[in-house]
């Protein structure tokens, strides 16, 4: 067996109280903070020093006072992180942690398409979800996540067409509540795509009473049967004001069940199966596969070797001050 083999096995097998013990051991030693995504499993959560969404983890990442922030997410999170805190060393569990949504709109594309309206005599003001590259942000006017969006988008003047990219379901969403339209970029999240509406309508026939709870980014024909849309954040502050015990179906990540059982105990949660694009079969798996790179033994490894680390880029100037101007004012 090679060496390589050897060390996965042996990752494999170790416990996982004995790997939260080492990581609250290395943070302390090596002056690193953790900010984690409620989408990454509940034992990293657990060991985080911040959790939330992308909004409210952009805002810690500034008022995080070790030398060293470790981001258990995705990469963009990761870059925006230490566009914000440019003096931090700024680690990731796993370089490959991407996002789909991220992927479908490179920079580019972007500015072919600007160039294109532009030349055509369009007023465009670009608002990309904070789901985009670094890069992405560079040529945006305007960053946005599920929990300022609507806000963001009452900002943009009105004799400004709005090009909303990348989420096309995020940016319908947003047109419909804001009344606002925009041209949509053709993308979405490879998660919230594949619930089963079947699936949902039966969950809900044999939970009567319960309420479904929806993240923005789902399609249409989801949002459609849902009694509360929002980001995560919004979701955890809506369980949180319903006393009386009651069942929620969780149309979103599955991890985020995690911080809702620990803020509301008192309700029950179900994961809205999705459909298995292998199979065509429904599952209650609708897992971020690049949310999944960040387990304990990727952050141990991480904190141990301290790397892979994101660091500077020249297009993070102008990006940050979009992100700046969007999230921390």
């Amino acid at each position: 067996m090679s060496a390589g083999l050897v060390q996965l096995e042996r990752d494999l097998n170790e416990d996982p109280l004995d790997l939260m013990d080492e990581i609250d051991r290395l943070k302390k030693e090596k002056d690193v903070t953790i900010l984690a995504h409620f989408y990454v499993d509940g034992e990293i959560q657990d060991v985080a020093d911040f959790t939330g969404d992308s909004l409210k983890l952009a805002r810690d990442a500034t008022k995080v006072t070790s030398s060293t922030i470790l981001f258990a997410g995705v990469h963009f999170m990761a870059e925006t992180a230490k566009m914000l805190s440019p003096d931090k060393r700024v680690l990731i569990p796993d370089m490959l942690a991407g996002c789909s949504l991220a992927e479908s709109c490179q920079p580019e594309a972007l500015k072919k398409m600007q160039d294109e309206l532009r030349a055509e005599g369009r007023n465009i003001s670009t608002v990309a979800y904070i789901n985009t590259s670094a890069a992405v942000k560079s040529l945006c006017d305007w960053i946005v996540t599920s929990g300022n969006a609507r806000e963001i988008i009452d900002r943009v003047p009105a004799d400004q067409e709005i090009l909303f990219v990348p989420d096309q379901h995020l940016g319908r969403y947003l047109s419909e509540v804001s009344g606002r339209k925009m041209i949509l970029w053709p993308g979405s999240c490879m998660v919230h795509e594949v619930f089963s509406i079947q699936d949902l309508l039966r969950a809900k026939r044999n939970n009567p009473g319960s309420l479904v709870m929806a993240h923005p980014e789902c399609p249409a024909n989801v949002l459609e049967h849902s009694d509360f849309i929002g980001g995560t954040e919004a979701m955890r502050k809506f369980v949180m004001q319903k006393t009386e015990p009651m069942t929620f179906l969780v149309a979103t990540e599955a991890n985020m069940i995690h911080p809702l059982e620990k803020c509301a105990p008192q309700h029950k949660y179900i994961p809205v199966p999705g459909i298995m694009t292998s199979s065509g079969e429904t599952c209650a798996c609708n897992r971020c596969p690049h949310m999944a790179r960040n387990t304990l033994v990727s952050v141990r490894n991480c904190l141990r070797d301290f790397a892979p680390e994101v660091l500077w880029q020249p297009f993070f100037d102008k990006a940050r001050a979009v992100v700046a101007k969007s999230l921390l004012n």
